[in-house]
């Protein structure tokens, strides 16, 4: 179970960091540019964590698929970018992926 919350925990600091990148101009600006570097530490420390217990291709499976749907959504909830039809069809896919490894693969000790 510790290895889920490890994960979940470096999804949510990759999305932070990331979706701070638009604000920190290039690193230009220091608060945001702070929160770019300490969110993008924190994902990769809970990354290595998770990856004691979780096989590497399994945890950046879902810790890249969650990270693009959560920034996509991010883009759309807080920085007014649009999402297509095809755009929701892909972002649906990635989900359908993830489950798809999180239900029914062998490779995850749950």
């Amino acid at each position: 179970m510790q290895q889920w919350i490890f994960l979940s925990i470096a999804i949510l600091s990759e999305v932070i960091a990331t979706s701070s990148l638009k604000a920190a101009e290039g690193f230009s600006r220091f608060w945001p540019s702070l929160i770019v570097l300490a969110g993008y530490l924190l994902a990769f420390y809970f990354l290595s964590l998770t990856l004691k217990t979780i096989p590497v291709g399994i945890a950046y499976a879902i810790w890249s698929g969650a990270g693009v749907v959560l920034i996509a959504l991010a883009g759309w909830l807080f920085l007014g970018q649009s999402l297509d039809m095809p755009a929701i069809i892909g972002l649906l896919l990635i989900v359908a992926g993830v489950m798809v490894i999180n239900v029914f693969s062998r490779t995850i000790s749950h």
